[in-house]
């Protein structure tokens, strides 16, 4: 039976980019945002997530639901898959690498090599949306 981890995910977008994390001892990049707590919301977890390895706060009355994308989980075990409902939204605050995360990148498809078969998923929905480049 294959497993499937459940993760929140944050679209935010500069200049034809997405913003993406590295944590501490990985190699590739992925999506900032993380697994909810027992009885949250998307939203509660989103934002707890994003404060956690960003250090800044999303907007709530900004969340908007991007999609649902599925893809290889990086570094587990084949038949591991990993889903990521992803947002857009808005922060106040100073972007910063905070908790595991120990890089900040903004990519696009050229950046192919460095990221996670997961967020190539995303990133290819939006190439589709003409988001990024």
């Amino acid at each position: 039976m294959e497993k499937v981890i459940d993760k929140l995910a944050w679209f935010t977008l500069r200049d034809g980019k997405l913003l993406t994390v590295r944590s501490v001892g990985k190699t590739l990049f992925y999506l900032p945002g993380g697994k909810r707590e027992a009885g949250e919301t998307d939203e509660q977890a989103l934002i707890r997530e994003i404060k956690e390895e960003l250090s800044v706060d999303l907007v709530p009355s900004s969340l908007q639901y991007a999609g649902t994308f599925v893809g290889p989980a990086d570094g587990k075990a084949e038949g591991i898959s990993v889903q990521l409902t992803c947002y857009f939204g808005d922060y106040t605050g100073e972007l910063q690498a905070d908790a595991e995360i120990e890089e900040l990148a903004y990519v696009d498809m050229q950046d192919e090599a460095r990221c996670s078969a997961a967020l190539l998923v995303a990133m290819a929905w939006l190439k589709e949306q003409a988001l990024i480049q």
